[in-house]
Formats: structure tokens, sequence, C-alpha cells
């Protein structure tokens, strides 16, 4: 069954009706620098059926930033249970924001989780490489390894260092604030 999607102007008029409950399906620091009014937070990595905020029989629409994590936990939760009605936000908050709607934000600077992955990832192969050339050819050894965790995440959609991303200490909130945000 495909996933039902939402653009964001009839998210807004069913949130100004009141008629949608929104989940944000980002890491804590992503939400703390910026969200959508009144949404739920509940990390992609714990997102599960019996974890989802009571809808009341609202609409249930989930969001991250650009839609493909929002769109990974709609597969996750209709796998779960294939008769929740839920929605994936088109675009995420990026279009929310370009469709002029509000987003909250704290007014610091934060590197999107998919982003710090790709950081992390351009600094292993460029080190590798590095050290293979200038000291031994066993550090190629390390661009392999990074490839193929590449081809994993490309077949599977599983990464395993994106998780590891998510859980450290600058992606985590800490009193509203973020230990890599920048003003």
């Amino acid at each position: 069954m495909p996933i039902k999607t939402v653009d964001s102007a009839t998210l807004k008029r069913w949130m100004d009706s009141d008629e949608a409950v929104v989940v944000d399906v980002r890491e804590p620091a992503e939400h703390a620098a910026e969200k959508i009014h009144g949404a739920t937070l509940l990390p992609l990595g714990t997102v599960n059926k019996t974890a989802l905020p009571e809808s009341g029989g609202k609409k249930l629409v989930i969001h991250c930033r650009s839609g493909k994590r929002s769109m990974n936990a709609c597969e996750k939760l209709l796998a779960e249970d294939p008769n929740l009605e839920i929605y994936n936000l088109e675009g995420g908050i990026s279009a929310w924001g370009a469709a002029g709607h509000s987003v909250a934000s704290s007014g610091k600077f934060f590197l999107p989780l998919d982003r710090q992955v790709q950081l992390a990832i351009g600094l292993m192969l460029v080190t590798g490489s590095a050290l293979g050339y200038i000291f031994s050819p066993a550090w190629f050894l390390l661009t392999g390894f990074i490839g193929a965790g590449l081809m994993v995440a490309g077949l599977t959609g599983f990464c395993g260092l994106a998780m590891v991303m998510a859980r450290m200490p600058w992606n985590q909130s800490v009193s509203g604030a973020t230990s890599c945000c920048v003003k």
C-alpha cells in the first residue's frame, strides 16, 4: 500500500482546524534548533506504534527535514500496523518553511544528521587515502570499509554511521540548546 502524503498547504489547513497531530522524527538537537509549532518529537530510532502520541481521531502527520526520514518512519509504522492512517509531509520542514508557514527557530545553526554523516564519510575517505599514500597501502582498507558501508546503506536503507552520529552528544538536546549550534 502506498504511503499517503500531504503538502504543506493542506497540513496548515488541518492544523488550523485542529484536525492533525504532527510528529517530528528528527533528532533532539535538530528539533531544538527549528520546529513546526505543536509538533511532537519522536526520533526515528524510537519510532513504533506504541510511542506515537495519542491522536484522538485526528490525522497523524510525520515530518523530518526533507521527507526521507519521515517516509522511513511511515514505512516502519505501516509494517507494524497496516491499518494506521498516517501521512508523510512532502518535503518536510524545509518545504513547510519555504511555503511561508511558521517555523519556531532557536536562532542557532545546526548541521542536519545526513550532512554530518556525509562530512564524516568524506573525512574518513580523505584520511584513509592520505595515510595509504603516505605511510602504508594497508590504510586503503579503510576506504574499502567505508565503501562497503555505503553499499549496505544503499541496499538496505540501514546506515550504522547515522545511528552512531545520532547518539553523539552534540545531537542531544540539553536545556533547549545544542553543543554544536552557533548563534
